[in-house]
């Protein structure tokens, strides 16, 4: 029973969170289409409520800032900002669906990086629900070619993979024996900073009231979401909450037609069926698939 209880409260957590990264999607792209707003402006507020919270909040429980691995941090830091500001590029220029979906190929390259990068072993199994994921990015981005929309394609699809290798970098932090916390705020300080000094070139929008809500909405939503997230992984089962987490991209799917006017055809459709189903197969280790298929026999 207790067990039961925890996977039920693991599914909830991520269920929240996943309204929330919807909720943070859906404001990240109404914003840019309502009041102008410029990628690298919504990046530096989502990241700035995150680093101020974080900041004060350490602040006051008298956490530790200081850091002998800093090197490592700024390398995750800028990887994962640059892949938020292509991420956040692709969300405001595509359908909602087809920008959330790149920016979940993040688990794909994931384990193309430990491949390459730290010499992990591969699966066949692994190998299969690679090339899998693979083919659903090509059909999902064959009709945004074809429409004209390749740049905005590529760079989502960029923010996938560089989402895929800071996530790498994060485990490398979590090894070395960083807490949570201190890798999410410097994220989110540097971020902030980065995005704060390519909106300086690019130039700020006067500043709206108006816009104020949805503004300070990305920021809370997507600390919510982050905060959930972990909590969901900490306390249920981390391939259940792991094949779970693509509720957001179904949940996206829907606001974007029903709240944006998206139109999506059957091959982006297809498309994100195909990387939803790779990553979450991706989620279930081989060891688990063998022992289901002897109780089966």
């Amino acid at each position: 029973m207790d067990k039961i209880y925890k996977d039920r409260l693991g599914a909830g957590w991520i269920l929240i969170a996943a309204l929330c990264f919807t909720l943070m999607n859906f404001q990240v792209k109404d914003a840019a289409q309502r009041f102008g707003l410029s990628t690298a402006e919504l990046v530096f507020w989502r990241m700035g409520f995150s680093a101020v919270f974080l900041g004060a909040m350490a602040r006051f429980q008298g956490l530790e800032f200081k850091t002998p691995h800093w090197r490592a941090h700024l390398s995750r830091s800028i990887s994962g900002s640059v892949a938020m500001l292509c991420i956040f590029y692709g969300i405001t220029h595509l359908p909602l669906a087809t920008g959330v979906t790149l920016s979940y190929t993040s688990s794909i390259f994931l384990a193309v990086f430990s491949f390459l990068v730290l010499k992990e072993r591969i699966s066949p199994y692994t190998v299969m629900v690679l090339i899998l994921g693979f083919i659903g990015v090509a059909v999902l981005l064959n009709p945004s070619f074809k429409s004209g929309q390749e740049l905005a394609a590529m760079v989502g699809l960029a923010g996938g993979a560089l989402a895929g290798w800071a996530y790498m970098q994060v485990r490398e932090l979590s090894l070395l024996g960083e807490p949570g916390w201190r890798v999410v705020f410097y994220l989110s300080l540097i971020g902030m900073l980065l995005a704060g000094i390519w909106a300086t070139f690019e130039g700020w929008h006067a500043f709206n009231i108006q816009a104020l809500p949805h503004l300070l909405g990305v920021g809370a939503s997507a600390l919510v979401a982050q905060l959930c997230m972990t909590r969901a992984y900490k306390v249920g089962n981390k391939f259940t909450v792991a094949s779970l987490s693509y509720l957001t991209v179904v949940f996206s799917s829907l606001a974007g037609m029903w709240w944006l006017g998206d139109k999506i055809g059957w091959q982006e459709t297809l498309g994100m069926g195909i990387i939803v189903m790779s990553g979450v197969l991706s989620s279930i280790p081989p060891s688990w698939l063998q022992r289901y298929r002897l109780f089966r026999q």
